[in-house]
């Protein structure tokens, strides 16, 4: 965990919300000389609610403003906080914002700002988090194509230039099972990695139908989940997950995918334009194979996972085996802190401490192999990493408001055309 070398690698594993509760608020000097972190939360769904949720956790904070697309979704999350976290909550009416510029006017009341809008916006909110010398949460994934993931990088380095911490919500990298098995494989106890599977083969998601009168801008923007320029396609919104474990085992991301998808079972109007399975073939540098399978179909088999391999052996989120199929190692710990808690009380202890952090650079890099997955997929071509991060097509609209062409289209039946590998083309 290049970001945490500062910290003593059990003291990253007994952190937990305890321990936040010790750290010295007093040392916390960016926030205008008070003791209190502001905070404010854009993107009001269910992981907006979870991360603020976990943000309030961490004593000394407090929220006090909130950005939402949506009005009525803004006004359902302040009532909610307002009712858990009474005593943390301090939002006028004039510091609920919404519509697609509402992001400024949250981000501008804070210190620190969480940002948890559907992914084809984060790049956007990054940057201006960034300009403003806000602190960052945001989540996986952090963009949904290569323009993104160009802006995110830019504004990552320049995190660094503020001295801004800036952590990312691919929390295995905060669970200590995941962190011990790493340390474990780097002792050499089942010799080098050779070769990764990682899964995320699940019945799918929820879906939103369209209601009368909505434009169709309102209506992606609500069932925002089946459109890539909202989602990145659950290869890079889900996957992005299990992708990021080999590349973080192996150090960084492969050199080029080739592979195959499309979309089988779930066909309807009600699923846009996304595949729904996906396999892919990531080759790293040192021509280590990862093999990727992502799937949303109801009735198969379901496997949420890695299985990362070695010359002795297998590795498995905590545990270990050698070649023969036996116990080598297993992760063993009384704390059951979750990494979703952890990662908050690691950035409120990084800015309490002012010692950097920056997870920036490993969720664009873990982000744009996921893309590039899903490039290879909708293709049908072999695509090396440096290209797609260089030449990636861009798919966010032109301009955001309400009556504003978000760009895929349903044709005559209702039906939203989808990639055909061998035709469709990704990269300029």
């Amino acid at each position: 965990m290049s970001d945490l070398q500062d910290t003593n690698r059990r003291a990253i594993l007994k952190t937990g919300a305890a321990a936040a509760a010790t750290l010295p608020i007093a040392g916390f000097a960016q926030a205008g000389g008070s003791d209190e972190i502001k905070v404010a939360t854009v993107g009001c769904g269910g992981r907006g609610r979870g991360a603020t949720a976990q943000t309030l956790n961490v004593p000394g904070t407090k929220l006090v403003a909130v950005a939402d697309a949506f009005r009525d979704r803004a006004e359902e999350a302040v009532s909610s906080f307002r009712q858990q976290y009474a005593d943390k909550v301090d939002i006028a009416a004039d510091r609920i914002f919404d519509g697609f510029d509402g992001f400024r006017g949250a981000i501008d009341a804070a210190d620190v700002v969480i940002l948890t809008t559907t992914p084809g916006f984060r790049p956007q909110h990054f940057e201006y988090a960034v300009q403003q010398g806000k602190h960052v949460f945001m989540e996986k994934p952090v963009a949904t194509d290569a323009p993104g993931i160009r802006k995110v990088l830019e504004a990552a380095k320049k995190a660094d230039e503020k001295g801004l911490k800036v952590v990312c919500g691919l929390q295995r990298h905060y669970q200590p099972s995941y962190i011990e098995t790493l340390a474990k494989l780097k002792e050499g106890i089942i010799g080098d990695i050779n070769y990764g599977q990682v899964y995320w083969n699940s019945s799918g998601v929820w879906v939103r139908p369209r209601v009368e009168g909505m434009t169709e801008m309102e209506y992606q923007m609500r069932n925002w989940y089946y459109f890539n320029w909202l989602c990145g396609d659950h290869i890079v919104e889900q996957h992005v997950h299990n992708i990021d474990v080999m590349n973080w085992f192996k150090g960084g991301p492969p050199v080029k995918a080739q592979g195959m998808g499309g979309r089988q079972v779930r066909v309807g109007k009600d699923y846009g334009e996304i595949f729904d399975h996906h396999y892919v073939e990531f080759t790293y540098e040192d021509g280590t194979v990862m093999n990727s399978q992502c799937r949303h179909q109801k009735g198969a088999l379901n496997r949420v996972t890695e299985i990362i391999g070695c010359q002795g052996g297998k590795a498995y989120p905590g545990r270990i085996v050698d070649a023969a199929g036996k116990t080598v190692w297993r992760h063993r710990s009384k704390d059951k802190t979750s990494p979703y808690q952890i990662e908050h009380n690691e950035l409120y202890r990084h800015i309490r401490e002012d010692k950097p952090i920056n997870n920036a650079y490993y969720t664009a890099a873990s982000t744009m192999t996921a893309i590039l997955g899903r490039m290879a997929t909708n293709s049908g071509q072999e695509i090396k990493y440096a290209e797609a991060l260089e030449k990636g097509l861009s798919i966010m609209p032109k301009s955001f408001a309400w009556d504003a062409d978000p760009g895929p289209k349903p044709g005559k039946d209702g039906l939203y055309p989808c990639a055909i590998p061998g035709k469709t083309k990704v990269m300029s």
